[in-house]
C-alpha cells in the first residue's frame, strides 16, 4: 500500500482538488509545474543553500537524557524549534517562495493560526522582495500579539478574519477569497499539509528534510536509521508530514499522531478530528472533518492556536484510516503540564503544539530500549502569555 499521493492527487480516498472554477488555472499551473521545478538542479541548489545558511539546518537530533530517564525509554528531540523564526514552518515557506518566483508571481498571500506560518511567510517575502498579505483570525491576533508584531516588522500586512470563530479556518477562507479575486499575480503559500492537490504533497516534500536528516543523525548515534517510533503533533499536519515522510513505507517504524482534545474529546471544545471527524471537504480537499449531521463544520477548540483546525490533512486522514499511524488525543491540561515538564527537565520551552506530542508519555508506555523520536516543531516564545496565564507565573 502506498502512503504517498497518487497521480490524481489522492491518498487512498482522501485528497483531490475541490475548488471553485475561478481557482482552477492557479491550482492547475502549480500542479503541472511543482514536481518539475523541484527537480531542477538550480532549484535544489538554491533551496538547500538557504536551508543551510538562512534557516540553520541541519537541526540537531537531541537525546533528552533527563526526560528519557523519567520515562525509562530513549527519547530524541528533533529540534525544529531551532530553525530561524522558531519553528519548522520556514522549511516550507522557503520552498514555496522559490516556487512562486519561478512561476513569476509578484504577490504572496498566506493564512496563519498561531502566527508561526505567518512569520515564516513574511520572512521569506522580505528575503525575496515580494508583497505579503497574511490573513489571521481576530482571536488569534489577540492571543499571538508578538507574532503579529514580527510580521509587521518584516513588512507584511496582517488582515484580520472577522467571520465564524475568527481563528485559523476563517483566516483560510479569507485567503482563498483573496486568491479568487487575484488569480494571475498571486501565489498562496499554504502553511500546512492541507488544501487542494498539489499542496498537501508539495508541503510534505518541502518538510521531508526533517525525516531525511533524522535518518542519518540516528545512524550516527544509534547505529541505525530507523527509530521504533516517530511522534508529532497534528493540526493540519505539516510537521508530522515532514517527520514521517521518509518512514512512511518502513512498517517497523511506528507513527504516532497527537491531536488536541481541548477540554476533553466529547466536551464540544476539542479538535480531535480522528475521533470526531467524518469524511467531508474543507479548503479544497476531501478529508476527515469535524461537522454536524447536516455537514456544517463544527468549531474546533484548543489552547494551542496552531492545533484548532476542524480537519486534518488528507495524508493523515489516510494514515488514520489505514491504521499506519496511531492517533492519540491530548487535553489542554495534559499538554500544558508536559510543556512545563520539558522546560524544567531539559531547559527547552516548547510551543504548546509540541507540548501535546510530549504529553503521551504519561499514558503510553515504551520499552527501555525503544528509540522514540519526537518532532519538537516549535519553540514556546510565542506561547509565553498562555503559559503565564495558565500556570499563574
Amino acid at each position: 500500500m502506498s502512503y504517498h499521493v497518487n497521480e490524481k492527487g489522492y491518498y487512498g480516498q482522501f485528497g483531490g482538488a475541490f475548488i471553485p472554477e475561478m481557482l482552477y488555472p492557479n491550482v492547475e499551473e502549480l500542479r503541472l509545474n511543482y514536481l518539475k521545478v523541484m527537480a531542477e538542479p538550480d532549484f535544489k541548489k538554491e533551496f538547500d543553500q538557504l536551508l543551510k545558511d538562512y534557516v540553520g539546518r541541519p537541526t540537531p537530533l537531541y537525546f533528552a537524557k533527563r526526560l528519557s530517564a523519567k520515562y525509562n525509554t530513549k527519547i530524541y528531540l528533533k529540534r525544529e524549534d531551532l530553525c530561524h523564526t522558531g519553528a519548522h514552518k520556514i522549511n516550507n515557506t522557503i520552498g514555496q517562495i522559490l516556487m512562486a518566483k519561478r512561476l513569476k508571481k509578484t504577490r504572496i498571500i498566506a493564512e496563519t493560526g498561531a502566527g508561526q506560518h505567518g512569520v515564516a511567510t513574511a520572512t521569506v517575502c522580505a528575503l525575496a522582495g515580494l508583497k505579503c498579505i497574511v490573513y489571521m483570525g481576530e482571536i488569534d491576533i489577540a492571543r499571538q500579539a508578538p507574532n503579529v508584531a514580527r510580521m509587521k516588522m518584516l513588512g507584511a500586512e496582517v488582515r484580520p478574519a472577522l467571520s465564524g470563530s475568527r481563528t485559523l479556518k476563517d483566516a483560510t477562507n479569507e485567503a482563498i477569497r483573496d486568491w479568487i479575486n487575484n488569480p494571475v499575480d498571486t501565489h498562496y503559500i499554504i502553511g500546512s499539509a492541507v488544501g487542494p492537490h498539489p499542496y498537501p504533497d508539495m508541503v510534505a516534500r518541502f518538510q521531508s528534510v526533517v525525516s531525511e536528516e533524522t535518518k542519518w543523525q540516528l545512524k550516527e548515534v544509534e547505529g541505525r536509521e530507523n527509530p521504533d517510533y516517530v511522534v508529532a503533533c497534528v493540526g493540519g499536519g505539516s510537521n508530522a508530514a515532514g517527520a514521517y515522510y521518509h518512514y512512511l513505507n518502513e512498517p517497523e517504524v511506528k507513527l504516532i499522531a497527537v491531536e488536541a482534545a481541548g477540554k476533553g474529546i466529547y466536551t464540544g471544545e476539542s479538535a480531535a478530528t480522528s475521533v470526531l471527524g467524518k469524511e467531508g471537504v474543507i479548503h479544497g480537499s476531501k478529508t476527515l472533518l469535524m461537522q454536524t449531521n447536516d455537514g456544517q463544520i463544527t468549531e474546533p477548540y484548543s489552547i494551542s492556536a496552531g492545533l484548532d483546525y476542524p480537519g486534518v490533512g488528507p495524508m493523515h486522514a489516510h494514515l488514520y484510516e489505514t491504521k499506519r499511524a496511531e492517533f492519540i488525543s491530548v487535553t489542554d491540561d495534559e499538554a500544558m503540564t508536559a510543556g512545563l515538564e520539558l522546560s524544567q527537565l531539559e531547559g527547552i520551552i516548547p510551543a504548546i503544539e509540541t507540548s501535546h506530542a510530549l504529553a503521551i508519555f504519561e499514558d503510553k508506555k515504551f520499552k527501555p530500549e525503544d528509540v522514540v523520536v519526537i518532532s519538537l516543531s516549535g519553540r514556546g516564545d510565542k506561547d509565553l502569555n498562555t503559559y503565564i496565564d495558565y500556570f499563574k507565573l
